[in-house]
């Protein structure tokens, strides 16, 4: 820590990366304010991270090691020293280790935190294949992955060089609000603002389908269709960009035979959309370059994940949109990647990864980050199949809230014999625990961050400027467990691993934490000259690396297993349409609702319906209503309006009630995930299941 006042580092509250000033006296952060040098969120900050100190010195807040006494989820609790708490788990680690294999201990974590890769690199020298993040299978790996097998590398929008995007096109995806990986909101609000012209593809007018020019009102679950049908209409309307296609693109004349009965009249008797608009926003963003496809968690919230972000990453190049000014982009490749070992984890203990078999872009060897699936991690932790898993370490995620079918989830936990939970308050999981081990927050914590995440256009410091009882940093926490586990790589410090990282720009992370980021020129058309870095060195339409692992080279649509088309027989007791992610600013996930100055602005859940919709049920503005699934019930707030699809119900994700302690936090009242499954079908490469265009029935709430 520097004696310079104030400090300089970047909000971590969600993925987004907004620059920070903290001001700190005698030890307490008394003061945060936006960084108006940071070229990134441009002298502003949203909400949650003006709220800093109130989460920091909040009453609720854990301080201390706490030991459960008393049965499982009893909320009893002493507390302890960190020495006690290290030694006790440890020992439990090692025997289960030793009498069931590292495998028998699962490791979870929360999506984009600080200490992600931390997770992974001690999942790796534990000798457990068993780590998984609720969001792989069903959020951005996807995306990432088939950006590598069709571009050979990630890409992201354009919004920190001197050309501003022609054309936005949103694709599932809200960042006016939610800002994620750091591509902030600020810089998408700011491009609206100069001229660019939005187009968006969603079932609701979200806040960003609101500041565009265009709105595609889509039936959820349906994406791949429209994509379709827009590459019929680029190729077949001559609008795409031959010279790119020719020279940088492989498979142009197989696409073009695959997509010719994909219309925008077959897509609009799939996806709702009316013809025109397909056709409308087809041409704009072929035509009005540069421009960019800025594309969300929903596309991959389906068991066609694979094929529907295939059809998308399609559209790029065809057109010519990426790697060029104002377009989408590839990163620069600062850092040196983080060091997980992962060569410690034995070939031997990767195949008892569980799902990598038969998810081989999760799981596999040719996944971008291998995990486990969780839905067979969870069988295997409730049945022993196809062995028993015997412990959970959990840090910084709240599954009971954040995973689909939380009876199955609860049933799971309940019966494992060890779990620890490192986070900063009481959640519905952490009550659930062994041991509760208190976690740092962003302004405690010395890290790296990339902006954007993956594509890597700058890297920014993120610094320890205070600390809060005996909170830890869980890095921190794990290098100790490792330690104590004699574990390979526990003798090297965080610091030292940083300074690693930034040793390709020939700096240590003291001299990062001076300057506060590292933001190079950027960089366009690399692929001129060195081609693109796939199998062929050009863009594969076509991908031959994926029909080689079995899956389809060309993407094909699936309807959604439950739709109102595949499961009919459903439509009489459930005949509305389900989408469960809505998010608001004021919470990321499932965090946040015990703060006080941000849950006054969204105090209950709600349920947006559409305006006919809530005619047809006699409900009202407000009414508090059941919402059910052939899963359960959960009840919510109504909120009507006319910027939802009618038939489909919007409704909130994440919530539990922290100020319901002396029961269960209200899991079982209006967390989405009572309403979802975690059962196949699955996608067949990255094992995504549907959490969108789900059925679902309504009804006002009278007794």
């Amino acid at each position: 820590m520097n004696d310079k006042q104030p400090y300089k580092s970047v909000c971590r509250i969600c993925h987004g990366g907004c620059g920070a000033l903290l001001f700190v006296k005698e030890n307490r952060l008394v003061k945060i304010k936006p960084d108006k040098d940071s070229p990134f969120s441009n002298g502003q900050m949203c909400i949650k991270g003006l709220a800093t100190a109130e989460m920091m010195y909040h009453p609720d807040r854990i301080i201390q090691p706490l030991k459960r006494v008393g049965k499982r989820g009893g909320k009893q609790w002493k507390k302890i020293s960190w020495e006690t708490a290290f030694t006790e788990i440890t020992d439990k680690i090692k025997k289960i280790k030793n009498e069931s294999g590292p495998e028998a201990i699962a490791i979870g974590q929360g999506t984009g935190r600080h200490h992600f890769m931390h997770v992974v690199r001690f999942a790796n020298t534990l000798g457990t294949p068993n780590w998984y993040e609720p969001g792989l299978a069903n959020c951005f790996i996807p995306r990432v992955s088939v950006c590598n097998y069709t571009y050979g590398g990630f890409v992201s929008a354009d919004y920190y060089g001197k050309t501003n995007p022609e054309t936005i096109l949103f694709w599932g995806h809200n960042p006016v609000l939610t800002g994620s990986d750091g591509e902030i909101s600020f810089l998408v609000k700011r491009a609206l603002k100069r001229g660019s012209y939005g187009i968006a593809i969603d079932p609701r007018k979200s806040e960003t389908a609101q500041k565009c020019g265009l709105w595609l009102p889509i039936r959820p679950g349906t994406d791949c269709s429209l994509a379709l049908a827009m590459i019929h209409v680029i190729i077949n309307e001559n609008i795409y960009d031959h010279n790119f296609v020719e020279n940088f693109t492989i498979g142009f004349h197989r696409l073009k035979t695959h997509v010719k009965d994909f219309t925008p009249a077959w897509a609009e008797t799939v996806t709702g959309v009316p013809s025109n608009l397909i056709i409308t926003a087809a041409k704009r963003y072929a035509i009005a370059k540069p421009s960019v496809l800025e594309w969300g968690v929903a596309i991959e919230q389906t068991p066609n994940s694979l094929q529907t972000v295939r059809a998308l990453s399609i559209l790029r190049g065809l057109t010519g949109n990426i790697d060029a000014p104002g377009s989408d982009v590839f990163g620069n490749s600062l850092l040196k990647p983080y060091p997980v070992l992962k060569n410690k984890l034995s070939r031997e203990s990767s195949k008892k990864r569980l799902g990598s078999s038969e998810f081989k872009l999760l799981g596999g060897f040719r996944a971008f980050m291998p995990s486990a699936h969780i839905p067979a991690v969870l069988k295997a932790m409730r049945f022993g199949d196809p062995y028993k898993i015997r412990a959970l370490l959990n840090f910084g995620s709240n599954p009971l809230v954040t995973i689909a079918n939380t009876k199955n989830v609860f049933q799971a936990i309940s019966g494992l014999e060890l779990v620890v939970v490192s986070d900063m308050f009481m959640t519905p999981t952490a009550a659930m625990a062994d041991y509760i081990l208190p976690a740092a927050f962003w302004p405690e914590v010395n890290q790296i961050m990339e902006i954007p995440y993956v594509a890597e256009h700058a890297v920014i410091a993120q610094q320890k400027v205070v600390s809060v009882g005996e909170c830890r940093q869980d890095e921190d926490i794990l290098t100790e467990l490792a330690a104590r586990l004699e574990l390979p790589g526990s003798n090297e410090t965080l610091e030292e691993i940083l300074d690693y990282r930034l040793s390709s720009l020939n700096m240590t992370f003291n001299e990062l934490k001076e300057k506060s980021y590292v933001f190079p020129e950027m960089q366009y058309y690399r692929f001129r000259d060195k081609g693109f870095r796939t199998v062929s060195g050009k863009i594969e339409l076509y991908s031959n690396s994926l029909r080689r692992m079995g899956y389809e080279p060309l993407p094909v649509y699936n309807e959604p297993p439950e739709s109102p088309v595949s499961t009919k027989h459903l439509l009489k007791e459930f005949p509305l349409i389900l989408t469960t992610g809505a998010r608001r600013n004021v919470f990321f996930h499932s965090e946040h609702r015990q703060i006080k100055s941000l849950r006054k602005k969204h105090p209950f859940p709600v349920a947006e319906i559409n305006v006919k919709d809530a005619e047809d049920y006699n409900i009202k503005q407000n009414d508090p209503i059941y919402i059910s699934s052939p899963r359960g019930r959960i009840k919510m707030r109504a909120f009507i309006t006319e910027n939802i699809v009618k038939g489909v119900i919007n409704i909130d994700h994440g919530w539990w009630f922290p100020e319901k302690k002396d029961t269960d936090f209200g899991i079982w009242e209006s967390n989405a995930n009572v309403l979802t499954s975690d059962k196949p079908p699955y996608d067949k490469a990255f094992g995504s299941y549907q959490l969108r265009g789900l059925l679902c029935s309504i009804r006002k709430i009278t007794d």
